[in-house]
């Protein structure tokens, strides 16, 4: 979980439940309320692990879902309950499941024996249900369901939230019928399934979708410049040690005109105030930011880790960022995130070793005074935004189910080598 904390802030407002929603007036014709609901009467399975990364894309598609009046079904583990608690038309199973990656021996037993169990409870579960297509988001609670979708002959798509597909999502991928990527690129695709794969972008909470329509504050020669850094929901200790330091070292001209907001983690904010006291700097510290949408629009640069859902409301939003991958993610995927921006012109990608007061400090110096660079930064951001994800990836079911609909965005570049070609031209 990065940038998003909530999962009642995914993009798109709750939807109205089919059970509690007005009653259709006569005088609207059957043809009208099937294209303003395609999916009435269609039950679809959603499956993900039990973390935000994982979860917040799977129920902003819950959510699109249920508007266009599907009954979803949400196979999950014990620790997701939570994010579906507010979600109307959605019926939530929870199954056994674990880990079984970087685990000892006994780890692994115990994670494929809870994997088999859970694999049984979806297999009896979707064979009753009969759902018309079984889509999912990667984690190891994800895999009973594909993997029981592949054997009952059950279509099934999986989306994948980083620029590395996940070890679940490897899995079952060559049986999916539809890879849909948050990234332009996403590495670990055999290349047999390449032309299943769609670039729909990775849903992201409507306030900061909203972003998109709002440009650019381009930084004056003499105001203020405005920085947002975070390292996610549980912080990031790297950017409380080092960033401080940095800003402290900054020429006192542009030392003076620096607004700060900086998540730390709430044992280090102490030792964070102490090193900005008699900056002259404007700091507000914080260990939950909770109007990150607000920082955002305002802010001309953020600093941050290059989690899934971070990059994608940077991209949405079109801000520029100095990103500083985690170094020791599973598969290094938070590098690969950030390269692709950095690729496109949209961030500037520090790896944490290289990561030190006098290499940050001198990269401030030039960029902050650089106003140009910034704003081409951010241009290049956006351009590989996708603020409608969550309608796309709905699309991207209306598809599967032959319903294909007229003119959405995302069937047209639909494989990876058309949208590598769109963004190349839009740069």
């Amino acid at each position: 979980m990065d940038l998003m904390t909530d999962s009642q802030n995914i993009e798109n407002s709750p939807a109205t439940s089919p059970a509690n929603a007005p009653a259709i007036s006569p005088a609207i014709s059957p043809a009208a309320d099937v294209a303003e609901h395609p999916l009435a009467g269609q039950v679809i399975a959603l499956t993900s692990g039990g973390t935000g990364g994982h979860m917040f894309p799977a129920v902003a598609l819950a959510r699109a879902l249920v508007r266009r009046g599907a009954k979803v079904l949400f196979f999950t583990d014990a620790r997701a309950a939570r994010y579906t608690d507010d979600v109307d038309g959605v019926e939530t199973i929870i199954l056994p499941a674990g880990g079984i990656a970087g685990k000892g021996i006994k780890g692994r037993i115990t994670g494929a024996l809870r994997l088999g169990l859970g694999t049984m409870k979806a297999r009896s579960l979707l064979k009753k249900a009969k759902p018309a297509v079984v889509i999912g988001f990667g984690g190891y609670a994800s895999i009973p369901a594909t993997l029981s979708a592949k054997w009952l002959g059950i279509p099934f798509a999986i989306h994948e939230q980083n620029a590395v597909l996940g070890r679940a999502n490897r899995m079952v991928a060559g049986a999916a019928k539809r890879i849909a990527t948050s990234f332009p690129t996403v590495t670990m695709i055999a290349a047999d399934d390449e032309a299943k794969v769609i670039w729909t972008g990775n849903p992201i909470r409507h306030e900061v979708a909203a972003l998109a329509n709002t440009e650019y504050d381009v930084p004056t020669t003499d105001g203020p410049v405005r920085l947002l850094i975070t390292g996610g929901s549980q912080g990031a200790r790297v950017l409380s040690e080092i960033l401080p330091a940095a800003l402290v070292a900054l020429p006192r001209d542009l030392r003076n005109r620096l607004v700060v907001t900086q998540q730390a983690r709430a044992e280090d904010i102490d030792a964070v105030r102490k090193t900005y006291d008699g900056s002259g700097i404007d700091v507000t510290l914080a260990s939950f930011i909770d109007d990150i949408p607000d920082r955002l629009r305002d802010c001309h640069l953020v600093i941050a880790r290059s989690g899934a859902s971070t990059v994608a409301e940077l991209t949405a939003a079109g801000r520029p960022s100095i990103l500083v991958p985690l170094p020791h993610a599973i598969d290094d995927h938070q590098r690969f995130n950030a390269q692709q921006v950095e690729d496109a012109g949209g961030a500037w990608l520090l790896p944490q070793d290289r990561f030190t007061v006098d290499v940050l400090s001198e990269r401030l110096t030039k960029l902050l005074q650089n106003p140009s660079a910034l704003t081409r930064a951010a241009k290049a951001a956006k351009s590989t935004g996708r603020p409608n994800a969550a309608e796309r990836l709905a699309d991207m079911v209306l598809d599967l189910l032959g319903l294909n609909p007229a003119g959405t965005p995302d069937l047209e570049n639909i494989n990876i080598k058309d949208a590598q070609k769109t963004r190349g031209d839009t740069l």
